[in-house]
């Protein structure tokens, strides 16, 4: 009877061991539904970087093959000093030196639409997607505001992909050129964006 009730002890021991170990392991467990908390490391994410890019965006307007073509406006918008209602669908180059022809770095693809009744102030919603060198197949995200006739302007890097996934910044774009007969413009951008 002894070797029993030792052999009933020792199990009853291991048995409630066992329950305290897993109950104390479901407790501290992260609930596994709509939201998880990930480890930076699972995704490979080092430490971030800080790059600056800098390159050209041309805004072409006018002629046989424009980069930039209105696709809704409002009833309102002839008659508004500043546009307003407009909304324009762009795929602008992005070049390395404000000349047309020069080296193709990217496209700016998205939309923006005049947002303002008192400036000419635009909603800038568009991807800055890179064709050239490391970056090439990556892209940022820009969303923000654009007081087009301030000397710079600075709009939030909200994201991106690619080599850009997890990014956060700045741009800084400042009119290097604007045709007031046509309504083409070259901007010049400065990009800050934090990235792994």
């Amino acid at each position: 009877m002894p070797k029993t009730f030792s052999k009933l002890l020792s199990f009853t021991f291991f048995f409630l061991s066992t329950l305290l170990f897993f109950s104390v392991k479901l407790a501290s467990a992260k609930p596994h539904g709509f939201s998880n908390c990930l480890s930076p490391k699972h995704f490979g994410l080092k430490r971030q970087k800080l790059s600056h890019l800098h390159f050209y965006f041309h805004d072409v307007v006018s002629g046989r093959n424009p980069t930039a073509i209105r696709v809704a406006n409002a009833a309102l918008t002839n008659k508004s000093e500043t546009g307003f209602g407009t909304v324009v669908m762009v795929d602008d180059p992005l070049t390395a030196t404000p000349h047309r022809n020069s080296k193709l770095v990217g496209k700016a693809q998205g939309i923006y639409a005049s947002a303002a009744q008192d400036v000419v102030g635009l909603l800038m919603v568009m991807n800055l997607a890179f064709v050239e060198g490391k970056y090439n197949g990556s892209a940022l995200s820009l969303l923000g505001r654009n007081t087009v006739f301030s000397t710079v302007r600075e709009m939030p890097i909200v994201g991106g992909s690619g080599l850009f996934r997890f990014a956060r910044g700045y741009a800084q774009a400042k009119t290097h050129t604007f045709n007031i007969k046509t309504g083409d413009a070259v901007v010049e951008y400065n990009v800050y964006v934090l990235h792994y």
